[in-house]
């Protein structure tokens, strides 16, 4: 069996963005598809691409350093908006002893800065979104050979989203071997944020 190793990390990178669904959610589509029961169809294979980001050690962890990576930068642009929410409500409070070319200033400093601020916002979205995108790649990347081994360890011709299957027998079901495969193989990556420069382009492509 020969699987095109770009499109398998695609197709693992297009699972379910980087908010990946919790694992108890993830572990409930399997017994639910299973209840219909009927026979299990040789060749015949299934993944939850959602269960193993899930629920594989590494994608806990990268989940959880980005969470933490974005709140970060989050708490500083809080702290900015404070500032800024202090100088506009002083200048409103002062602007009727100013003259029209002080107000006219100080209120068009105001406006930039507002501007910068919300640009900052911005920046940050695209950069949690492009950092979000290169990691979930890496991990695909981690998963294609696990995958392989799975496939062909189970005999398979034929492998379907498992979360898109409404019902039948899921005996076939590769996920659990791929998540034990994967933790076994990797266990967290090591990441930061992706600078602006490298987020416009991911932004770009939207």
């Amino acid at each position: 069996m020969k699987m095109h190793h770009s499109l398998l990390a695609v197709a693992l990178v297009a699972a379910a963005g980087f908010s990946v669904a919790p694992a108890a959610a993830a572990a409930q589509a399997a017994p639910a598809a299973n209840a219909l029961g009927g026979n299990a169809i040789p060749g015949l294979c299934m993944l939850s691409r959602e269960a193993v980001f899930a629920q594989s050690k590494v994608g806990q962890a990268a989940s959880n350093r980005l969470k933490s990576l974005a709140q970060g930068q989050q708490s500083q642009l809080e702290n900015q908006k404070k500032t800024l929410d202090t100088d506009i409500q002083a200048f409103q409070q002062k602007q009727a002893t100013l003259t029209e070319a002080q107000r006219q200033q100080q209120g068009g400093a105001l406006q930039g800065r507002m501007q910068a601020f919300q640009g900052q916002v911005h920046d940050l979205e695209e950069r949690v979104d492009a950092t979000r995108g290169k990691v979930m790649q890496q991990i695909g990347q981690h998963a294609q050979s696990v995958v392989e081994a799975a496939y062909n360890s189970h005999h398979c011709g034929l492998l379907l989203n498992r979360d898109a299957v409404l019902g039948g027998n899921t005996t076939n079901d590769l996920t659990p071997d791929v998540i034990k495969g994967l933790d076994a193989k990797v266990t967290t990556l090591s990441f930061n944020l992706e600078p602006v420069s490298a987020a416009a382009p991911a932004a770009a492509g939207k």
